[in-house]
């Protein structure tokens, strides 16, 4: 009886921690934004400038040169935002201005992977969000979402592929989005296929599933549903309440994702809240149609026997790490500086989580030691490439220059030693490999990457002809 009120104890105490860091850690970047929004239009206010009217040339032949480079598209992960969410806070801590043809969906941010990849589908291409009526029916909400009256990309077909970049769950929602593209899923494209995407950058990404869904309150018994004490119940009701109350100036800042299962006060009621919380209506219920129960080692390893890697595509991964093995002993954190305080509870938790014994493995073959290096996330050994139920081609790398030339249907990785966090939000704390990972992911997308014939940037083009022109 003493051990269990211990274990008990501690595990109330563990939960009662997390919550509080997670929720005061999304306070900090929500008042972050606020207060940069807040500070930049007094500053506006009490300085403007005096108006005066600028003639500027515009060089149209440098503006088509950049139009007609592929877009890179960076896809954020769980909890994330794209341009034009939380004021000017980039999510990928201004790397998009790196490169001249960057864009940065903003897609539901706990949203299901298959909701996402149809997102993602309509921002580049433009039109009324149709999750697929099957779906919609299966998963209790309406089938079309959001309108996107230009598309970011329209021309976006075989002839235009796009780069992909996928941060954590962002890097599973375009391996998704290319197989719809592959099994021509989208009503009215009868074209598309898997050569939309011509190369697939990896960062941190959920390929395989996570460790971490179990600990916060995903059930290890079935990778769905929810343990009725935990983090994610918090979440739960944290994301019900705030679609519920609908205030549309908070929702304009940040915004779950959810507006499709029509969870406002205004359509659902009071009635409608109670049906909500117990779970009989919207993501949570029994369909479980949001990003977590997707990135179980169950679910992954299901959404996986249905999506190839495919032979014209160019495939590249980082996978990270904050852990080692001292004396080749146990899996611990390597260090506690280096980490973020949002994240070192859960790669020690991570490092020593065990797989229940009284339940069926998830998958022939698993072992706890393979998932205990981590980065507070995500299991490192889910990140370097699709490898449940089925292995697919890969190549491990010390540094970019071994695998040139690319070849397409390889999953090229390196593992770095970095927590998931450490490439985005805030630039500072990656320092210099900040540069060193971004600069070689959009170098590479620019110099080694190409179906045809390398394509010209505008300033090499520029530099060609100042070159004939001094000859």
């Amino acid at each position: 009886m003493i051990p269990w009120l211990m274990v008990s104890a501690i595990q109330v105490a563990e939960l009662s921690v997390s919550s509080v860091v997670h929720m005061f850690y999304g306070l900090y970047i929500f008042s972050s934004a606020v207060a940069g929004d807040l500070t930049q239009s007094l500053s506006e206010s009490i300085f403007k400038p005096k108006a005066t009217i600028e003639v500027r040339q515009i060089d149209q032949e440098k503006t088509k040169d950049v139009n007609d480079l592929p877009p890179i598209v960076l896809v954020h992960g769980i909890f994330g935002f794209g341009k034009g969410r939380l004021g000017g806070l980039s999510y990928f801590a201004g790397a998009e201005k790196k490169d001249e043809r960057v864009l940065v969906p903003d897609l539901g941010s706990l949203t299901s992977v298959h909701d996402r990849a149809r997102e993602l589908f309509y921002y580049l291409k433009g039109g009324l969000v149709d999750y697929g009526e099957e779906h919609s029916k299966a998963c209790g909400h309406s089938q079309f979402g959001r309108f996107y009256e230009k598309g970011e990309y329209q021309e976006w077909d075989e002839d235009h592929p796009i780069h992909f970049v996928g941060h954590s769950a962002g890097a599973q929602v375009v391996r998704v989005l290319q197989q719809m593209l592959a099994d021509k899923m989208f009503e009215g494209y009868e074209n598309t296929n898997e050569n939309w995407v011509l190369s697939l950058t990896s960062l941190s990404g959920a390929l395989n599933g996570t460790t971490r869904t179990y600990i916060d309150g995903i059930q290890p018994e079935d990778g769905k549903s929810l343990k009725p004490i935990s983090l994610l119940q918090i979440c739960k009701l944290g994301v019900i309440m705030y679609d519920w109350i609908d205030i549309p100036w908070l929702k304009s800042y940040y915004n779950f994702g959810f507006d499709h299962f029509n969870m406002s006060r205004k359509k659902t009621g009071v009635r409608g809240l109670v049906d909500l919380l117990l779970g009989n209506a919207g993501p949570f219920a029994a369909s479980g149609d949001w990003i977590l129960p997707d990135l179980s080692i169950q679910s992954s390893m299901k959404l996986n026997a249905s999506l190839q890697t495919f032979p014209n595509t160019f495939y590249f991964s980082y996978a990270t790490k904050r852990t080692t093995k001292p004396l080749g002993m146990m899996t611990v954190p390597s260090g506690v500086m280096g980490i973020h305080p949002l994240l070192f509870i859960r790669v020690l938790q991570m490092s020593q989580w065990q797989f229940p014994r009284d339940i069926p493995l998830p998958y022939k073959g698993y072992r706890d030691e393979d998932w205990q290096d981590n980065d507070g996330a995500l299991n490192t050994i889910s990140m370097t490439h699709p490898r449940i139920p089925v292995e697919h081609r890969s190549l491990i790398l010390r540094s970019d220059s071994d695998c040139l030339p690319l070849l397409p249907g390889i999953w090229y990785y390196k593992i770095v030693e970095a927590d998931h966090i450490m490439f985005i939000i805030n630039r500072e704390r990656a320092g210099v490999e900040f540069d060193l990972i971004y600069d070689s992911i959009f170098e590479r997308c620019r110099k080694h990457v190409f179906r045809k014939a390398p394509q010209t940037l505008p300033n090499e083009a520029q530099h060609h002809e100042r070159g004939d022109q001094e000859e």
